[in-house]
């Protein structure tokens, strides 16, 4: 089972209650002061991690809060500071914090003390499922899904804390209107400046790109070759993947890899379930896992990906700009429109083509990996969608927002700021 549900998450919430009470006194007399500080849900990576770099090349005094000696020594590896968010001085320094940059929530810094702080909220994808505020599962209680006072606290727990956000990016103006009903924001503090994550789909050559990518994933996965399938499956906030293949998916899916000298790189949700491990008896080097424990950013790797399967990934907007193809996988979309809810229909974003079963899947990848105008035909299908939801790509997303935040850092001072 995964490691984490709402339902969980939410509990959690309600008992910290007192902390979060404390915190906001505390933030109320700590005066803030110029440093950045830098947090991120998924590691040293994603939109964080470029607008780090953007900001140190001004120089700006920053350091990254982190919660795990891999964060750590990935950091290190950077030569980024860190310090423990969890610690007295992680308190004190988000506390003193004149920028606070998260990509998931105020978690991704000390959750107790970002009370009156700029807060960058970057996010971590384009949204197909419905988030936040728009999703009844982000008020979910475990216990008979809780009374409707407490669904309510938890809404305006949520609230409360979406409201403190200063800015956050957008990849275009349909995406804006998507994340201010989500995180419940006017629209000046949702910017359309493309998002900073995706900036290395856009710089460079294709060429470069692909070679820098597969620089990424060679050292850690070995020797690729030249087509590459990438299976990222989305969480379902707690449960199994409902495409885990079974024993005989994965003889079916082995056989077209070995037919089209093929690699699948297995990317399951850092909160998700797992069991995506062939039977022992295929004996095959053809199924590779790339999961956060192995790869905490996969974005800047996806020019190496020749196909991407999946089912909801926010990364369906993403690989267009390779461009990559999709082949989707959904054997439980009517259930998850039903709890989670998307944004528009299903059918809007994957067709009418898309796949229900493993069967089904490995016939489009066979046809699609046999005929070089299918997979041209899902290439441009994929390029489509991207251009639908992302107004820009010049590799310039982080330039735009670092400079939005400084020039609102420039027109509204903070009060008691050293």
């Amino acid at each position: 089972m995964a490691s984490f549900s709402f339902g969980a998450g939410n509990v959690a919430k309600l008992l910290r209650i007192p902390l979060y009470g404390l915190g906001r006194i505390a933030t109320l007399v700590i005066p803030r002061g110029q440093q950045w500080v830098f947090g991120c849900g998924a590691g040293i990576g994603d939109g964080a991690l470029r607008l780090w770099h953007a900001a140190q090349n001004d120089r700006v005094d920053a350091v990254w809060l982190v919660d795990s000696d891999r964060d750590e020594a990935d950091a290190r590896a950077l030569g980024v500071p860190t310090v423990r968010k969890h610690s007295a001085r992680g308190f004190w320094l988000t506390a003193r914090a004149g920028v606070l940059v998260v990509t998931h929530g105020l978690g991704d810094v000390n959750r107790y003390a970002n009370g009156g702080a700029f807060i960058a909220q970057l996010w971590h994808g384009i949204p197909l499922k419905r988030i936040g505020l728009d999703s009844p599962e982000t008020v979910k209680l475990p216990f008979g899904n809780g009374s409707k006072l407490l669904r309510g606290l938890m809404a305006r727990l949520y609230r409360g804390t979406t409201s403190q956000i200063t800015v956050i990016p957008a990849a275009s103006q349909l995406i804006r209107g998507r994340l201010e009903s989500a995180f419940g924001l006017p629209d000046e503090r949702v910017i359309v400046t493309g998002e900073p994550r995706v900036d290395p789909l856009s710089v460079d050559d294709a060429v470069t790109r692909v070679a820098r990518a597969r620089g990424i994933l060679e050292p850690i996965v070995g020797a690729l070759p030249q087509t590459v399938l990438l299976y990222a499956p989305t969480w379902r906030d707690g449960t199994d993947d409902a495409a885990i293949p079974t024993g005989d998916d994965w003889r079916d899916i082995v056989a077209v890899l070995d037919r089209y000298d093929t690699v699948l790189l297995v990317r399951s949700h850092p909160l998700g379930a797992g069991r995506y491990t062939p039977p022992a008896d295929l004996d095959t080097d053809r199924v590779r896992m790339v999961g956060s424990d192995v790869i905490r950013d996969i974005t800047p790797a996806l020019p190496a990906v020749t196909a991407l399967i999946t089912d909801y990934s926010s990364m369906l907007f993403d690989v267009g700009l390779t461009p990559s193809a999709v082949v989707y996988l959904a054997p439980d979309v009517e259930e998850y429109a039903r709890t989670r809810g998307f944004y528009g229909s299903y059918r809007d974003i994957a067709g009418s083509d898309y796949a229900t079963t493993w069967h089904e899947a490995t016939a489009q990848i066979d046809e699609m990996l046999s005929d070089d105008a299918v997979l041209d035909a899902r290439r441009t299908r994929a390029a489509q969608l991207s251009s639908r939801v992302h107004d820009f790509r010049d590799g310039n997303n982080t330039q735009r927002v670092y400079r939005e935040i400084q020039r609102r850092l420039s027109l509204s001072p903070r009060k008691g700021t050293l």
